[in-house]
Parts: C-alpha cells; sequence; structure tokens
C-alpha cells in the first residue's frame, strides 16, 4: 500500500492536447505518483470542441486517487490556443479544438482586422491556432453562448472549476493569441476593438493564489477545502520555467526547446526580429517578458510518421543517411518550412525519423539565433539518435538534457515554491561521429528545389 506522506505534498495537473496528466509532488521537488489519460476527440456539433467534460470526470476520479496525501496546494497547466467562456457558474459554449478548420470564409474575415506582427508578435496560423479566431468564429455564429460570457485561457478554466474563480494569466494570453501586446503589456489593439478584452476575467499572475478548493469539490474528492488553487500557466511556459532553476540556463543565453506535440523553442536573452511566415513567434513567460520562440508539430509529425523515435541508441544512422530523405511538412501550414510540400518513404525507420526531427529541430533553432546553451526537455530527450544529431548540426553550442524531471509540472511547482531547483545536474549530449553538415545542406537544396519545382 502507497505510504502516506505526513508533510504538505502539491498536484499539478497538466491538460496537454493528446494527454493529460495529474501528478503529486513533494515538497523537495520529487514525484511521487503520476496518473495520465489519453484524450478523446468528440464529435462536431457543429465544430470540434475540446474534451473538456471527460476531462473534467477524470480529473476529479485522480484528485480522488491522492486524497489520502495531505494536499495542500494545486496548480493547472495547459496547452495554448485554448479558450474558456463562463455564464451563471458554467461553460457558456464548449472550448473549440485549435485543429478544427475554421470555415475559410470566416477565417478570411476575421484576418482583415489583425494586428500587425510586429505589434503582438503573434503570426497568422491555420485552423484555430490563433484565440482572436476562435473568438470570431464564436462570436459570429454562436452568439447566444458567446454573448455575456466571461473568456479565460484554458490553464485558468481549470483554476475556475477547482476553486471557483476565474482569472486570466499573461503566458497563455500571450501564446500567439492575437490577443496580446507584448511591448505594452496589455491586450492587443485588435481586443480591444472587438470588445473582448473587456471581457476576460482579471489578469493575475501564474503563481498567484485564486482560492480554494471549492466545497462540493472538496467533498467529492475527499481533499481538504483548504487546499490553495494557483492560477496555472501556459505548459510551454511552465518548461521554460522548469528549466530556469538550473544555473547553466537561469539568468544566461540560453535556449529550451520543450517537446511533446509540439517541438517549441524558447530564448532567453536578445531577442532578433523574427520571420513571421515561418511559425515565429513572441510568448510571454511568466513575469511577463517577451521570449523569441520558433515551433512545429515535431511530436504529431513523428507521430504520422511511423510513431517511434529509437531510444535504444544511434543504431540505423548510417542507413537512414544513405535513404530516401525525409522532407517537410508532415503537418502543413506549420513549422519553418509552412508551406512545404511533404516527401517521405513508407515506414521509415525510427533512425529516419529522428534524423528528420533534428533537421527541423535545427531549421527552427537558426530562426530565432539560438546559441551558446540548448536545453532539450520533453519526452523527445530521452532519444539519443535525435539529440545527438542536434548536438552534432549544432557544434559551436551546448547541448544538454536534464537527468531529473525538469518538465512542464515541475515548472508549474516551481511557481508554488519558487526556492525549488531541478535535482541534479545537466547531461552534455555528445555528437556523433558523422557527417550531417552534408546532409543537411542537401536537405536543404531539395527543400528549395522541390519549392520551385511547385
Amino acid at each position: 500500500m502507497e505510504q502516506v506522506l505526513e508533510r504538505g505534498v502539491a498536484i499539478v495537473i497538466d491538460i496537454g492536447k493528446t494527454h493529460s496528466k495529474v501528478s503529486l509532488w513533494s515538497r523537495d521537488g520529487h514525484c511521487l505518483d503520476k496518473l495520465s489519460r489519453a484524450n478523446q476527440v468528440p464529435a462536431a456539433a457543429p465544430y470540434v470542441p475540446l474534451d473538456t467534460a471527460a476531462t473534467a470526470d477524470w480529473l476529479i476520479e485522480a484528485l480522488q486517487a491522492f486524497a489520502a496525501h495531505p494536499i495542500e496546494a494545486i496548480i493547472p497547466v495547459a496547452h495554448g490556443a485554448a479558450v474558456a467562456g463562463i455564464r451563471d457558474g458554467v461553460l457558456a459554449f464548449a472550448s473549440p479544438d485549435y485543429e478544427w478548420e475554421i470555415p475559410a470564409e470566416t477565417l478570411a474575415d476575421y484576418r482583415k482586422g489583425r494586428d500587425a506582427f510586429a505589434v503582438t508578435g503573434s503570426p497568422a496560423l491555420p485552423a484555430g491556432l490563433n484565440i482572436g479566431s476562435q473568438l470570431h468564429y464564436l462570436e459570429t455564429t454562436h452568439s447566444a453562448q458567446f454573448r455575456e460570457a466571461t473568456l479565460l485561457p484554458y490553464a485558468q478554466f481549470w483554476a475556475w472549476f477547482l476553486s471557483g474563480e476565474a482569472r486570466s494569466e499573461v503566458t497563455s494570453l500571450g501564446c500567439h493569441s492575437d490577443l496580446w501586446e507584448p511591448s505594452a503589456a496589455d491586450f492587443s489593439p485588435l481586443a480591444k476593438r472587438r470588445g473582448w478584452a473587456e471581457r476576460f476575467a482579471p489578469l493575475v499572475k501564474a503563481g498567484d493564489v485564486v482560492g480554494t478548493l471549492q466545497p462540493g469539490l472538496a467533498k467529492l474528492t475527499g481533499l481538504s477545502p483548504d487546499v490553495r488553487i494557483y492560477a496555472g500557466v501556459h505548459d510551454s511556459n511552465a518548461a521554460l520555467h522548469a528549466a530556469r532553476g538550473f544555473v547553466e540556463i537561469g539568468g544566461a543565453e540560453a535556449t529550451v526547446i520543450s517537446t511533446g506535440t509540439w517541438f517549441i523553442a524558447m530564448r532567453l536573452g536578445e531577442t532578433k526580429p523574427l520571420p513571421e511566415h515561418r511559425d515565429c513567434l513572441i510568448n510571454v513567460d511568466v513575469y511577463g517578458q517577451a521570449v523569441a520562440s520558433a515551433r512545429y508539430m515535431g511530436g504529431r509529425e513523428i507521430e504520422l510518421l511511423g510513431g517511434r523515435i529509437d531510444q535504444s541508441g544511434t543504431e540505423g544512422l548510417n542507413d537512414a543517411l544513405n535513404s530516401q530523405m525525409i522532407l517537410p511538412s508532415q503537418v502543413p501550414g506549420c513549422g519553418p518550412f509552412p508551406d512545404a510540400t511533404s516527401l517521405a518513404p513508407s515506414n521509415p525507420s525510427p533512425a529516419a525519423v529522428a534524423l528528420y526531427a533534428a533537421l527541423m529541430t535545427d531549421a527552427a533553432l537558426d530562426l530565432i539565433g539560438a546559441r551558446d546553451r540548448l536545453l532539450i526537455e520533453g519526452r523527445f530527450a530521452a532519444s539519443e539518435l535525435f539529440t545527438r544529431a542536434l548536438a552534432t548540426l549544432r557544434p559551436d553550442t551546448a547541448v544538454f538534457t536534464a537527468a531529473s524531471e525538469a518538465d512542464a509540472s515541475f515548472g508549474a511547482l516551481r511557481l508554488i515554491w519558487p526556492d525549488l531547483r531541478p535535482d541534479g545536474a545537466l547531461q552534455p549530449v555528445m555528437p556523433l561521429d558523422a557527417d550531417l553538415h552534408t546532409y543537411r545542406q542537401n536537405w536543404q537544396n531539395e527543400i528549395k528545389r522541390r519549392g520551385t519545382e511547385q
């Protein structure tokens, strides 16, 4: 039987795009237990929503499983590009899934009023990846449900679910939403023109306590009604906050790449001009500071290519270098080559997929001027071939992985207990004994050649 701790512990709720996780953490930063669930895709009616209701039911069960512990705090983490609306204590509308394709005419109408990239640091993205496009769709086609609803980002929806207190927070609002102006630390002109800014719940910081666990939930889960509920944070920014706990990363010129459904590179230090049309953006960190970022849907691309990256070593590299190249992009409209036409052999080897992921990541890092230090975190940091190939492609950069659990959940935990530091040192990644620079040049040339032929 699991030992019940006598000291206070905390729960991190991480609602990702493909999976949801609930983890139990000690005060010294060790993960004691973790539960996870694959998110479902509900039927579209009339649009595809997020799996919110089923996730809420599962979350209650997960909290019940941890009720024997002296829980003192809960903090939510959630993926970006998601918005909720509440009215009279319930959801006013189903939160749209950002992968659902907003009707072309509606999306084109929305884009006529967008602010310039220079204002928001938010590029025009496909489907519903800009929250503003979701709000435009809802206001245009579901005005009865949308009218008078209080708006809040998805991480803060879960804080509201737990506490009954509605708040907003900048890491989610500043995540390619079109709704935030980083240089002004305020809502964007678009959000103000459309009246959306005043509809969002009051702003707080990610590490602020918004309330305590609702009495009804306390009774249902067995947790204390005195459990503190924190505002919560966007998942990639939580990973960035975790990385800042390492002495090699915090306060230094460094880049952190979070690997999951999305591969998101965030550069600490100077912000260079970014190319708007190559999936670069300005994120906003937990301190409200602008962070130059580049991304692509790495986890999804890997899944489409076979779902595997060999984690056992570097076997198969030579065969991958001598086989047909995988060319971007498996997910159209995203990443450093959003308009490229994909090319891949049938059933590519894990080594070929890992090499492709390294090349795509390298291209994204170049766009934000990443240099000096690079920390790879997330589930694909376990792939030796991916990480070592990336270190080979970037010989002037010190590349690291973390031996401890310095992930998004740990970053959220650091908002509860700011003095926490990751356990253990960063692990240097050794380059491969292979010429990847010639391969990269050929790969880039082939991308250009195919683009010219289109």
